[in-house]
């Protein structure tokens, strides 16, 4: 007699043969979730729908409007996208995973693309994933791996194999090819009909599809040509140092010669704010206002510092304003859908009190500028300033690009500045780094550098954080005079040395326990970088400390 077992879905409890697997369980459960089930969470764990039960647990079945199933998604559908690719153009065919771009992908291919292309592409997509195609796991030795990718030239990967130390190597097979991919897959391409294609430009296109931001339908494509044309410079840039992938960077680091890497891009990105600040310096009979926005640990505080050292060499005076000196009282702060004050809302600015105090500083008058204490949640006024001549205020803060603030200046009297760390490498054509992840582990660092905070209490916060950013940062960069990467080629493996240990911290029964894995699976992939040739200016240093604008 077969043995049956309790399972827990939805708060009710279910008897299934012991056994059974995630995805037969799964179709009991579809009509609960809007989009195809993708994954399941047990405990604390994430499991593959292939995954048997062979015990009583606490099944949670996660879609793509789920951060975990979002990233499901993704990748099953960049696999589909390589088949398809290969399938119409031959074996030679591939495509490269480039960055985000507007609640997409962009994706670039080695081969010439035209619109008629592009809808090619989509509907072999479309042929793949109504055909319901298993996507299976394979546990492969890693040397066999090896030697797979070698032989179909794809050495990037086969390079990623040879920097991880397992014994085995888990591959996904559709169809006739094998694929690596460092996120979860879904067990079939029919779970992945919720996507759409658009052509950008002779050589890339952006996958579209859901997000966990947007649920309810496809964004149409917006194109954002700052954020474009700085990531395609910074590609440029790391092409001519030969370093576009995770393997391409370990090979630098264990040549010896990673010092020379962290100088030569800490002078293009120095270079590049001197830029600004010389820019700033001739047109300063009109600019009176730098306003600097970008989203959590994009190295605002950095960025904003070393500018006014630049201005100030140009001449200039600088007067620093940050707007978190703005905020409402704690009595009046809105509440956001938890119940709790929601600081990141523009709704908790004193905005009123902002505008007309930075209106009076460029009109010569006198003001008493608050400074915010967060203790007990309240401004206090304890300096009194005016503007000299020359003097130009250097505004930061999350809400610094917003059109709905200082809408008494003119908009010529303004410099906008957009600032994001942005990922310059992959980890091989088909897997990318996202620049939340790269944001994440900086924040990570600081909170428990700067604040005590332990891994668990950022990683809590951060899903609240992003909500912020998407609604209130990442709708005004296109507004900006100026987009500044932050972000340094180098960095993960910097990153690696200090945020490890943190998250090794994170126990098994916690919430956060599987976030954790997946960022140190990830940082797996790099080799580690002392910071020892890291200069004190680095916006680096604004998180792993030693800096001259910092602790």
């Amino acid at each position: 007699m077969e043995e049956s077992i309790n399972v827990i879905v939805n708060n009710e409890t279910y008897q299934f043969t012991k056994g059974i697997t995630l995805e037969e369980i799964s179709k009991n459960f579809q009509d609960t979730c809007k989009y195809p089930i993708l994954l399941a969470r047990i405990g604390n764990t994430l499991k593959e729908l292939s995954s048997p039960v062979n015990k009583p647990c606490t099944i949670e079945f996660l879609d793509l409007t789920s951060r975990e199933g979002s990233r499901v998604h993704i990748s099953g559908l960049t696999f589909v996208a390589v088949s398809a690719v290969k399938s119409l153009y031959g074996p030679n065919a591939n495509i490269c995973v480039q960055h985000s771009l507007d609640k997409g992908i962009y994706i670039e291919t080695n081969f010439e693309l035209t619109e008629d292309k592009v809808i090619q592409i989509k509907n072999e997509m479309k042929k793949i994933i109504d055909n319901d195609l298993d996507i299976t796991k394979l546990t492969i030795d890693r040397l066999e791996a090896i030697k797979y990718f070698e032989s179909i030239k794809d050495y990037a990967k086969a390079g990623v194999m040879k920097y991880n130390t397992n014994t085995y190597i888990t591959l996904y097979r559709l169809g006739n090819s094998y694929n690596y991919f460092y996120n979860m897959m879904p067990s079939s391409t029919g779970k992945l009909k919720d996507f759409d294609l658009t052509y950008v430009n002779q050589n890339g296109f952006v996958l579209r599809f859901p997000t966990a931001y947007i649920k309810d339908h496809i964004k149409e494509y917006q194109h954002h040509p700052h954020m474009f044309d700085v990531f395609k410079e910074y590609r440029d840039w790391a092409k001519i140092m030969k370093i576009e992938n995770s393997v391409d960077l370990n090979k630098v680091i264990s040549s010896g010669t990673i010092n020379d890497l962290i100088r030569i891009d800490e002078t293009l990105q120095s270079n590049k704010l001197l830029e600004v600040a010389r820019k700033i310096s001739e047109n300063k009979d009109k600019i009176k206002i730098v306003l600097m926005a970008g989203p959590s640990s994009s190295g605002k505080t950095t960025t904003s510092r070393k500018l006014s050292m630049y201005l100030r060499s140009f001449g200039l005076k600088i007067r620093p304003i940050s707007m978190d000196d703005y905020f409402l009282e704690k009595d009046e702060t809105p509440l956001g859908a938890d119940g709790k004050p929601d600081f990141e809302s523009l709704a908790a600015m004193d905005l009123k009190l902002f505008d007309s105090q930075i209106a009076a500083l460029l009109n010569k008058e006198e003001v008493k500028i608050p400074t915010y204490n967060f203790l007990i949640g309240m401004k206090e006024y304890k300096e009194t300033v005016k503007l000299d001549d020359n003097e130009i205020l250097v505004i930061e803060g999350i809400h610094a690009l917003d059109a709905n603030i200082l809408t008494n200046i003119a908009r010529e009297n303004k410099y906008k500045i957009y600032l994001s760390a942005l990922t310059e490498i992959n980890i091989d054509n088909h897997n990318r780094i996202s620049t939340s992840d790269n944001r994440l582990l900086r924040r990570i660092i600081r909170d428990n550098r700067t604040r005590g905070y332990d891994v668990t209490k950022t990683l809590e916060s951060w899903a609240k954080v992003r909500v912020g950013e998407e609604k209130y940062i990442f709708p005004y960069q296109d507004d900006a005079d100026f987009t500044f990467n932050t972000g340094l080629i180098y960095e993960i493996g910097v990153l690696k040395t200090y945020v490890e240990p943190l998250l090794y911290s994170v126990d098994e029964d916690s919430p956060y326990y599987e976030e954790a894995k997946r960022l140190i699976d990830f940082l797996r992939l790099f080799l580690p970088i002392p910071s020892d040739a890291i200069p004190a200016d680095s916006i680096l240093r604004e998180f792993i400390g030693n800096g001259c604008f910092h602790l």
